[in-house]
């Protein structure tokens, strides 16, 4: 295991929001272990090095090692992360105990390979389509992966990828809910696009309200002008039926 994979925390007592915002004031961070038919314990990390792990795609989808001052250290994964809605800051960490005897569910990215030499990559008008960036897999923890390759080096233009063409390491099965729709989820795909697709919409709304402001400033200078001849006639009624005028 990696020093990246460990997480130096401490056992807390106090709980509750003051405490949380507490520590949050000092640069820490309230997490919660539970799972493993113990008791939750109730914890604290310093927020730095957690913000730089948890950059990481494998922190989400690798087993960590939480170490307290005492000696004790336990085997987990991330459940669940609380950020900030516009800080950089992780606010609440979830952590659940994982056994190694003990099958283990998670979502695990997926890496897309080979696009760039398959004939649909190498097609004139065709974008490869990522459909499905992670999936939920069950796996003791020894044989748990970081993520899982897809590859795409014979996909043409037109093609698909679906679920079950997915190669599985040994020890790794798809969860319940994913084998449920391994015939039918579509992972990638490889379609053909006009020269206009995407803009075509957007040009159309665009000429469509340009028309419209043309057809009201027309109209508006039409009104100017039967305004303007209406005055002139005005005026011209008035100059002939004022005394002494011709």
């Amino acid at each position: 295991m990696t020093d990246s994979n460990i997480i130096n925390a401490e056992i807390r007592e106090d709980v509750g929001k003051g405490a949380s915002r507490r520590l949050r004031r000092d640069g820490k961070i309230p997490a919660v272990l539970y799972g493993g038919r113990k008791e939750p314990a109730i914890l604290t990390l310093d927020h730095d090095p957690v913000m730089h792990a948890a950059e990481q795609e494998s922190f989400y989808s690798s087993v960590l090692e939480i170490k307290v001052g005492d000696g004790r250290s336990q085997k987990v994964v991330v459940r669940d992360i609380h950020r900030h809605p516009f800080r950089l800051q992780i606010m609440h960490l979830d952590f659940m105990r994982v056994s190694a005897d003990e099958l283990l569910r998670i979502s695990v990215p997926l890496h897309f390979t080979g696009e760039d030499e398959s004939p649909a990559g190498k097609t004139s008008g065709v974008v490869i389509q990522h459909l499905v960036t992670e999936i939920e897999i069950s796996a003791l923890p020894k044989d748990l992966p970081e993520y899982l390759s897809v590859d795409l080096s014979s996909l043409d233009a037109g093609g698909v990828i679906m679920l079950s063409e997915v190669e599985l390491p040994e020890g790794v099965e798809l969860s319940s809910t994913s084998a449920d729709e391994e015939n039918e989820t579509m992972i990638a795909n490889a379609i053909h696009i006009k020269e206009s697709q995407g803009t075509g919409a957007a040009a159309a709304e665009e000429e469509a309200a340009a028309a419209a402001e043309s057809e009201l400033e027309m109209a508006d200078t039409e009104e100017t002008d039967e305004s303007e001849e209406s005055e002139e006639a005005s005026d011209e009624t008035d100059s002939t039926d004022e005394p002494g005028k011709e």
